[in-house]
């Protein structure tokens, strides 16, 4: 398939401030020259953006709310989402344009009548109602390819006015008056299509795909590859995931061959329509024929994929790609490790893949957070080992673990009841000039309270009243539940009179638990009535059913000494 460089026409009877500008020769390009650089459009106006149709607009975009937006900020900004599909149209159609049977320059010496062009150019410009094809005809034009594309190019013709003129030119135009004859080429398809994709008007878009479906039914080998990409990325980018799907569906029927941004359009534009049904077959068949897009896409498809919740599809398409040596960029690794450690599944196997990526980060300084997520979730599925592990990797090669690694691994050995553990980890935590904070003692106190190590408990209290001077309602929670579980309600009655001396008052929920292991363990309701009283002083009410209790077990004793002294009086 062979390119020309399209030059723009300037006559000299023409005025400079016309929209279109004319000249009379054409320059010679190059076989290695690509596509991309062929100035189709003047620099200051790249696409048409503006339509002279006020019908259809911009704001036809469906509303993509619902999904899954490859937005690193999480937010739809349709500006951005255009501009990135102008760029992904530039980016389709940068093919090498050489003839592998002449490798010489290709020359073009088709002439173009300027006054026939610029007759075509203002009926597709004006807003006439009345049939186009039959206005076509009566200018009895001799079309040539070079004509047809020179049309396609023009600034400020709606694409919808361009398909109608292309669907003419393809049916002959009026043949019957013309010396030449214009036949669809790929390199004016291509153009067409490039003009088009320029729009994001949803009514366009499906009248181009149904006019390249009508083309590619011929089989003339005419509709390309670049062409089919560039319909996948357009519908895209409106918001019809199943219609850029369909494109992709039709590669074979139009004997085109697919390609990295083939998969990568089509991907894309099934995720923003959060159709994963589909998403799986599409990436599977990518992975499986080896057909990744370069390391920045490669990082975008597996945002699209982990935001969907397809992890699995995510971490076989990292794989491919490190295996092919294009390492996707860091943020998107971030990204799927994280969600590899999702704590809603719990997966043991992803979360040892995640553990096995860490060695892929090279700037490890950095990432602490990953290293914080992986353990988080290596103590989650019980391998705390591993987290050990990693924690001491941590120390001897970076990133340098902060308080809040050390609390996830005390928290996680004090939950398996390993005490001794927990304990060395505090101190080596200690060792390297961390101060342990109110929630590491907590959840060691914890430990120790749920297996009735209460001495231990409280040499932990007593530690951290000295490191802290203030300390938390959890704490005192803790231990007092402990010390109520073994019975010890003096001890627990002393902790909830000391807890306003480390800024922790007690609360409404303290107290009734407090009272009720007094009454239903102790069946001491008078000290029971004491904190009662406390409660009433301090602006505290206590509930219905607890005050109930104290005076049931009040009854109970009332009624069991009276029970004795009828006994003994008999």
């Amino acid at each position: 398939m062979w390119r020309s460089r399209l030059l723009r026409f300037r006559s000299s009877h023409t005025r400079s401030s016309q929209l279109h500008s004319k000249v009379h020769t054409f320059q010679t390009l190059t076989p290695t020259q690509h596509f991309r650089s062929i100035p189709l459009f003047p620099q200051s106006n790249v696409f048409r953006f503006f339509s002279s149709t006020s019908t259809d607009s911009i704001t036809d975009v469906e509303d993509s709310n619902n999904a899954v937006i490859p937005d690193k900020n999480h937010t739809f900004n349709i500006g951005e989402i255009w501009n990135q599909g102008v760029d992904e149209v530039k980016n389709v159609f940068e093919t090498e344009a050489f003839d592998s049977e002449n490798p010489n320059p290709v020359e073009l010496n088709h002439e173009v009548d300027v006054e026939e062009l610029d007759r075509v150019i203002t009926l597709l410009k004006s807003e006439f109602n009345g049939s186009i094809e039959s206005s076509l005809d009566e200018m009895n034009l001799n079309l040539s390819e070079e004509f047809v594309v020179r049309v396609l190019v023009s600034e400020n013709v709606s694409g919808e006015r361009l398909i109608d003129f292309f669907k003419w030119a393809a049916a002959g135009g009026s043949s019957s008056s013309n010396e030449q004859v214009f036949s669809v080429t790929t390199r004016s398809l291509d153009v067409l299509v490039r003009a088009v994709s320029a729009e994001m008007k949803k009514k366009v878009a499906y009248k181009l795909w149904d006019l390249v479906k009508e083309i590619g039914e011929k089989g003339d080998g005419v509709v390309s590859t670049e062409v089919l990409n560039a319909l996948i990325s357009l519908f895209s980018r409106l918001g019809k995931g199943m219609a850029g799907y369909e494109v992709f569906d039709t590669f074979g029927d139009f004997s085109c061959v697919t390609n990295a941004d083939s998969y990568y359009f089509t991907i894309q534009a099934l995720c923003r329509r959060s159709i994963f049904d589909r998403v799986g077959l599409v990436c599977e068949r990518m992975v499986s024929e080896g057909k990744l897009p370069e390391a920045a896409k490669v990082g975008d498809v597996i945002y699209y994929l982990c935001k969907g919740g397809m992890v699995k599809e995510a971490r076989s398409v990292y794989l491919s790609a490190k295996e092919t040596q294009q390492y996707p960029p860091q943020p998107s690794v971030n990204f799927l490790i994280s969600s590899l450690c999702d704590r809603k599944k719990n997966d043991a196997d992803s979360v040892h893949f995640a553990l096995k990526m860490l060695d892929d980060i090279e700037t490890k300084k950095y990432a602490i957070k990953q290293f914080s997520c992986v353990i988080q979730a290596l103590c989650r599925v019980n391998d705390i080992e591993a987290a050990k592990a990693l924690l001491s990797r941590m120390i001897d090669n970076g990133p340098p673990p902060g308080n809040a690694i050390f609390n996830t691994i005390i928290n996680a050995l004090s939950k398996s009841g390993d005490m001794t553990e927990a304990i060395n980890v505090m101190r080596m935590m200690e060792n390297r000039g961390l101060k342990p904070d109110v929630f590491a003692y907590s959840v060691i106190m914890s430990g120790y309270a749920k297996g009735g190590e209460m001495e231990e408990a409280s040499k932990m209290l007593t530690e951290a009243k000295k490191n802290h001077c203030k300390l938390t309602p959890v704490i005192y929670h803790t231990i007092i539940r402990g010390y109520c579980k073994l019975e010890q309600f003096g001890k627990a009655v002393k902790l909830l009179e000391e807890m306003e001396e480390y800024g922790v008052r007690p609360n409404t929920d303290e107290y009734n638990k407090l009272i009720q292991s007094l009454c239903l363990k102790a069946a001491d309701w008078v000290m029971a009535e004491k904190l009662m009283e406390e409660m009433t002083k301090k602006g505290l009410h206590l509930n219905g059913i607890t005050k109930s209790l104290i005076r049931a077990v009040k009854e109970l004793e009332e009624e069991g000494k009276g029970a004795k002294e009828a006994t003994v009086a008999a």
